[in-house]
């Protein structure tokens, strides 16, 4: 299997921008929660995945520095686990509760 190519700092601040309908000058550094689940809803499209970040790892993501790296380590996960057969559940990180 190989590795997906994943967004840099830069795509993903094109994203951002994108979500704000603003130029990519205009995302601002800090994150909001609506962002991050905006950000993590784009990266389970993009990568046919989905992405259940645990409680610890959202709470962390505060930058969008933060973010690339949390969402990028969560797709590499994922793709890791979806060797597990067809059908298998490919969830990154803790159920919520």
């Amino acid at each position: 299997m190989s590795t997906p190519v994943l967004p840099n700092r830069a795509e993903v601040v094109a994203m951002l921008a994108a979500f704000g309908q603003r130029a990519a000058a205009g995302v601002p550094e800090a994150l909001g929660s609506l962002e991050l689940t905006w950000l993590t809803a784009e990266f389970e499209q993009r990568y046919a995945l989905e992405l259940e970040l645990s409680d610890e790892q959202f709470a962390a993501v505060r930058t969008v520095d933060d973010a690339v790296a949390v969402l990028r380590a969560a797709v590499l996960a994922a793709g890791a686990g979806a060797g597990a057969g067809a059908g298998a559940d490919r969830t990154v990180g803790a159920a919520r509760s």
